[in-house]
């Protein structure tokens, strides 16, 4: 295979190609309708070629247009059955592979950032990749000092490669939009844009590796690894073994897929309020479900490995209070004071007047998760979520419009719903509830401080 595809008139030669190719099959699927094939028939090969197409391209080009492809492949449990079903093997394909960057170019990249004697840093390298990713691919090594280490190397050009893609992508977004009923795809590409000059520096990733790895030192449910070494285009972690969360989805067991799911739900939560950062990639690929040496041992003892700090949202003082705060009074169901915080964070335009008993009649179905002492999230409760607040007839996608989504709270959101969808492959049963009281700030109500008895004696004594 060629080097990663710079020349930005290739690039979107083949991303232009996409939406042809789309039209072409449609009218291949017409021709063998009138043939006599049955409907069902037809769409399915349909959706089959579309799909290999879409995520073959996607694979190839790398950059953002893979990126953009593990974004869309989070919320593969919203798509309908009939349609979901002929993607998902290329959406898991997508997700922990990608074809690789030659050998010599590998070298090359490593002789230029680490030096020609860059051999010395290692006692051993392995030149067959062991996973690939959007801007970059990871190579299993072991560290002079004898540490099992992970080695990702950035492909060159990634950067224009990842801007030349989203931009071209953003061209065609509602070509796509029928993979995501009801989502629109246009402010997901440019929020993956805005967040390209960070993905792309490696430092800042290795900040914010390390700051989780040190934090989630010796803690009994997350692992992460690491950070050893670190320069430009380059990053060197200690390696983690583990099951993939992509075989837990596909063949895992109950206990396994419960287990992972929720360990995914108190990362998500726990995160921030302890690091001040959000793991903002939390597609599967991202995690593994560690046994340790003890495989056979209860779930208790199963941890949750972490990779890929690339992209985070940085909030120093946790998740917003306002989230949990809206979250209590929802399932308390005080319309009101859920209507009036929302217009005071900008979720509601003061342009836009709303009736608080819809917004909230809205929004319970959506955290119904959070109701229950444990929820089993499943591809159907996800796909009825979104056919609700999708079908441009029902009364939820009517107010879905009307309502706004401050900025702040854009990444915040995308990651909760991208988590959510994991958890619906997985099948997970969680007590989500257990999670947002331990971490999600406002969702426990704080007791009112207690008056102090001894100056309140004072005040009554007679003088």
């Amino acid at each position: 295979m060629s080097d990663l595809p710079r020349k930005a008139v290739t690039r979107t030669a083949k991303l232009a190609a996409l939406p042809l190719g789309f039209a072409g099959r449609a009218t291949w699927g017409l021709g063998k309708r009138i043939g006599g094939r049955s409907a069902e028939i037809v769409g399915r090969e349909l959706q089959q070629r579309t799909a290999e197409q879409l995520f073959k391209v996607l694979g190839e080009l790398k950059g953002g247009a893979m990126k953009f492809g593990q974004a869309l492949s989070v919320f593969e449990s919203a798509l309908p059955e009939e349609i979901a079903g002929p993607y998902r093997a290329a959406l898991t394909k997508l997700q922990e592979a990608a074809p690789p960057m030659p050998t010599s170019t590998v070298h090359s990249v490593l002789a230029e950032r680490l030096g020609e004697d860059w051999r010395e840093l290692f006692e051993e390298f392995e030149d067959k990749p062991a996973a690939a990713a959007s801007i970059g691919q990871v190579h299993r090594a072991v560290w002079h000092d004898g540490r099992e280490v992970a080695v990702k190397v950035q492909y060159p050009g990634a950067g224009q490669a990842l801007l030349s893609d989203l931009a071209q992508l953003s061209r065609f977004a509602r070509l796509l939009g029928p993979l995501i009923p009801g989502m629109d795809l246009k402010p997901l590409i440019t929020e993956l844009r805005d967040r390209v000059s960070e993905e792309l520096d490696y430092s800042l990733e290795a900040q914010a590796q390390q700051t989780h790895a040190e934090e989630f030192a010796d803690d009994p449910d997350v692992v992460v690894p690491a950070v050893v070494h670190q320069c430009d285009q380059v990053l060197v972690t200690e390696w983690m073994d583990g099951v993939p969360l992509s075989e837990v989805i596909s063949d895992g067991t109950e206990e396994q897929r419960d287990r992972a799911g929720q360990l995914l739900a108190r990362f998500l939560f726990s995160g921030p309020a302890r690091t001040g950062l959000l793991h903002a990639d939390p597609h599967p690929g991202n995690f593994r479900l560690l046994a340790g040496d003890f495989p056979d041992g209860p779930a208790e003892q199963w941890r949750l490995g972490v990779l890929d700090f690339g992209t985070v949202d940085r909030l120093p003082d946790g998740l917003p209070p306002t989230i949990g705060a809206s979250l209590r009074m929802t399932l308390d169901g005080e319309a009101d004071a859920v209507y009036q915080q929302l217009c005071q964070e900008g979720f509601v335009k003061e342009s836009i007047e709303l009736d608080p008993d819809a917004v909230l009649e809205y929004l319970l179905p959506i955290i119904e998760p959070a109701q229950a002492d444990e929820f089993t999230f499943t591809r159907s409760w996800m796909r009825q979520q979104a056919a609700r607040v999708g079908d441009p007839r029902s009364p939820a996608h009517q107010l879905g419009k009307r309502l706004n989504l401050p900025p702040a709270y854009l990444l915040i959101h995308r990651v909760t719903l991208s988590t959510i969808g994991v958890l619906c492959q997985l099948g997970a049963t969680v007590r989500l509830r257990d999670e947002l009281e331990a971490w999600m700030p406002g969702f426990v109500e704080e007791e009112p401080p207690a008056p102090d008895v001894t100056e309140e004696a004072v005040e009554e004594t007679p003088a």
